[in-house]
């Protein structure tokens, strides 16, 4: 198992955003989460990058590094559960100054303290790896939105993190620019990444992922097999959500 999460909490003021949130990333696995707006999905994902401190819970990893939310922690502790993970955003983030390659070394070089031929030389893999390796020096505004995305899947991947995490990758993408950036994901998949992806797209999450999570209210409601939850889900909720979004569920 790459993390395991007990009882996690956050709070923003009084609005409990997640409730006592258990849960198991197994490595080289696709986790994927569905939901409605407002269910505790991204706020989920920032928990995990480091972004959002939670209240309370407890992360165990693989390689025997924990963090217990219900006690202050190190401003070292932070830092190492951030350089475990990427975060590809739903609005791209790109530095809009910088060229796709200059996005791409930005956190290897001064982040990581990186020699900058040696980021220069993983950023132009990388790039081609995505399919941009003609867009090297374009900035963001010269790109299309997939392209931006694809940048950004990049950027997440030149810290050589543990662990990916895609807050809804596609919902800024115009319906013909979907394919190429799911296109991305699945490669990664099948080359052994662990990844946690927030999404809509149920295609992709019944084909790809390996396990899948529905979230209400701050809660997992229900989790399991992918096809199994799409298809018969359990609870009422998982149903009811489902039936909007799959009529013929």
């Amino acid at each position: 198992m790459l993390l395991t999460i007990k009882g996690l909490q956050k709070s923003f003021g009084e609005l409990a955003v997640l409730k006592d949130i258990d849960l198991n990333i197994g490595k080289g696995k696709v986790v994927t989460i569905m939901g409605p707006s407002g269910s505790g999905k991204t706020t989920l994902l920032r928990c995990l990058n480091g972004l959002e401190i939670p209240g309370q819970g407890h992360f165990q990893f693989h390689d025997d590094f924990s963090l217990d939310f219900n006690q202050k922690l190190r401003k070292s502790e932070m830092l190492q559960l951030r350089r475990k993970s990427g975060m590809v955003f739903q609005s791209y983030n790109l530095f809009p100054h910088k060229t796709a390659l200059e996005n791409v070394i930005e956190g290897p070089v001064i982040v990581q303290k990186k020699d900058k031929q040696t980021a220069t030389n993983e950023a132009e893999r990388l790039l081609e790896k995505v399919g941009l390796q003609d867009k090297m020096d374009l900035f963001p505004h010269q790109l299309s939105g997939g392209q931006q995305q694809r940048v950004g899947i990049a950027r997440a991947l030149a810290i050589e993190p543990e662990l990916m995490l895609f807050d809804e990758p596609t919902s800024a993408l115009d319906p013909e620019l979907i394919g190429e950036v799911l296109g991305v994901i699945k490669d990664l998949a099948n080359e052994g990444w662990t990844m946690v992806v927030v999404t809509h797209e149920v295609s992709f999450a019944k084909h790809v992922s390996d396990h899948l999570i529905f979230m209400d209210g701050g809660y997992i409601v229900e989790q399991g097999d992918p096809k199994e939850v799409l298809e018969q889900p359990k609870e009422p909720r998982t149903k009811q959500f489902l039936n909007r979004i799959l009529p013929e569920v």
